[in-house]
């Protein structure tokens, strides 16, 4: 296991970028006043020892050489022990829709922004509790099977979009059902499910599945993003934007906050709805109710004792940039009558 302390120097490796554009832009321009100056084939009979091969050759070595001295600055450390600690914390599985109908923007910047702003500044909040995320349209799929990494799960968190699922919809049920897959540990006492949605859903009767999860002891928390009113849905490819969903009869889709479907669930999963307009109050309440909920004990394992390693980097940056000073632009003999490149002509 690795780990990068300072990553902001590798914004340095833009140098190294400019640097090979100086130097394109260099031999472009000595090739443009060669031509003006002399024929070529005559340039190499004068400087028959001039190797354009070793100048390339040069400049590699001396961006390998700043290469490998960016990333002594970055300094990777390597753990170098594997302990076990122990943890209080619960099992937190948050189910976030990212059906079509997320994208509208009736909140800003749009009920799919809102409900990840939600999950991130909750996750920003828990201690050494677990976390998992799920995301769903029209199937579910899991997006992050329960963990400890919280840094993990915001990464994952950040990349869900409706794109990453195929078939679009809202069936809340599958949600459900690949949530109770989650809990891995029997002897959590305290699990949650948090769904974020803004209500549409075109499954069957998620009753008995909300049973189901809460005789397991399964507390189910729902979070509504949009509003009554409702709006389109934006239709965009990349920046550009396309135009608004239409329905078969050419009508513009408006789709609205439906409050009552998340109001039962979280009714039948002994838990609560929360309308998530208002990101700070939902996160606050959220946490409050995490942090008064009874911890378990759990054993994790993750590595310790990480060493610095920027020193091979050192090193290896100072041999490359001593071999740069080693090589000269003449050609080397021996390799000059192996003939490689048909330089001579009979």
């Amino acid at each position: 296991m690795y780990q990068l302390e300072e990553k902001t120097y590798f914004t340095y490796f833009i140098a190294i970028a400019i640097l090979f554009t100086a130097y394109l832009l260099v031999f472009l321009w000595k090739k443009k006043k060669q031509k003006q100056f002399a024929d070529l084939n005559l340039l190499d009979k004068l400087s028959p020892e001039r190797s354009n091969f070793k100048s390339v050759l040069k400049i590699i070595m001396v961006a390998l050489g700043l290469s490998a001295l960016i990333i002594a600055l970055v300094n990777p450390k390597m753990g170098t022990k594997l302990k076990t600690i122990k943890r209080e914390g619960v099992d937190i599985v948050f189910a976030l829709d990212v059906s079509k109908s997320m994208l509208c923007e009736d909140i800003a910047p749009s009920r799919l922004a809102k409900a990840k702003q939600i999950i991130s500044k909750t996750i920003d909040n828990l201690g050494s509790d677990r976390i998992g995320i799920i995301i769903y349209a029209g199937n579910a799929y899991p997006l992050l099977p329960i963990t400890t990494d919280q840094a993990a799960a915001k990464m994952f968190l950040q990349n869900a979009s409706p794109d990453m699922v195929s078939s679009q919809g809202t069936a809340i049920n599958e949600a459900l059902l690949l949530a109770k897959t989650y809990y891995d540990n029997d002897e959590q006492t305290n699990r949650f499910l948090i769904l974020l949605s803004d209500g549409e859903d075109h499954g069957d009767s998620k009753t008995s599945i909300t049973d189901q999860l809460s005789k397991e002891g399964i507390k189910v928390y729902t979070i509504g993003v949009g509003t009554a009113k409702g709006g389109p849905i934006k239709i965009k490819m990349g920046n550009s934007f396309l135009g608004y969903k239409k329905d078969r009869k050419g009508e513009v889709v408006i789709t609205k906050l439906q409050d009552e479907t998340l109001k039962q669930i979280a009714t039948e999963g002994k838990g609560k709805y929360l309308y998530g307009n208002n990101t700070t109050k939902t996160v606050d309440y959220i946490t409050k109710m995490l942090n008064n909920a009874q911890k378990k004990e759990f054993e994790t394992k993750q590595f310790s004792d990480y060493k610095d390693q920027f020193q091979w980097f050192v090193g290896l940056g100072i041999l490359f940039l001593i071999l740069d000073i080693l090589l000269f632009d003449k050609k080397t003999k021996w390799i000059q009558k192996l003939n490689l490149f048909n330089e001579k002509k009979s």
